[in-house]
């Protein structure tokens, strides 16, 4: 005997995704990270050996919740970058603020239109030619971080950075020019 009553449909409610881990949560900046270690250290090895510090670090830390993770990390990796040339007694360079600056020049338009033709490894070759610090600001910018973050990752006052990036342009303006 066939019954016409429609079997009852159970509603099914869907749990929510799982909150990610820490290590999580840190590990989607990995490649963020290998970026700038790559432009720092100059060698996939050295940027590997300073991307898993920084991460060894981090896991060992106490990452107060709440707070930016990624500039977090990313001074962690300075931190591990420094640590790591001091060890090495290498000495960095870093910018005296009170020289070498630079008077802005007025760029015309042909000057700006050899720049286009510039290749990523003309760029990436004037990048690294600059002191860390100014590399560090540089690289940083690129990967989006404002001046606060900024000055945060590098635990100096905003205007430093504002400084540091504005001769690190400046730098970098002179540098590509004589490329081309």
């Amino acid at each position: 005997m066939f019954s016409r009553r429609r079997p009852h449909l159970a509603v099914v409610q869907e749990e929510p995704a799982p909150t990610p881990t820490f290590a999580e949560q840190a590990l989607a900046h990995v490649d963020e990270l290998y970026g700038l270690a790559r432009h720092l250290c100059g060698n996939t090895n050295d940027a590997e050996d300073l991307v898993q510090d920084t991460y060894a670090r981090a896991l060992a830390g106490r990452f107060e919740q709440g707070s930016n993770l990624r500039a977090w990390l990313f001074r962690i990796l300075r931190n591990c970058f420094i640590d790591q040339a001091r060890r090495r007694k290498i000495v960095l360079e870093i910018p005296d603020e009170t020289i070498d600056t630079i008077p802005p020049e007025q760029w015309d338009a042909g000057s700006l239109e050899q720049l286009r033709y510039l290749t990523a490894s003309e760029i990436e070759r004037a990048v690294a030619a600059l002191p860390v610090e100014f590399r560090f600001v540089v690289l940083l910018d690129i990967e989006g971080f404002s001046e606060v973050e900024t000055s945060e990752i590098l635990r100096c006052p905003p205007g430093t950075v504002k400084s540091r990036l504005s001769r690190a342009k400046a730098r970098l303006r002179v540098a590509l020019k004589e490329t081309r």
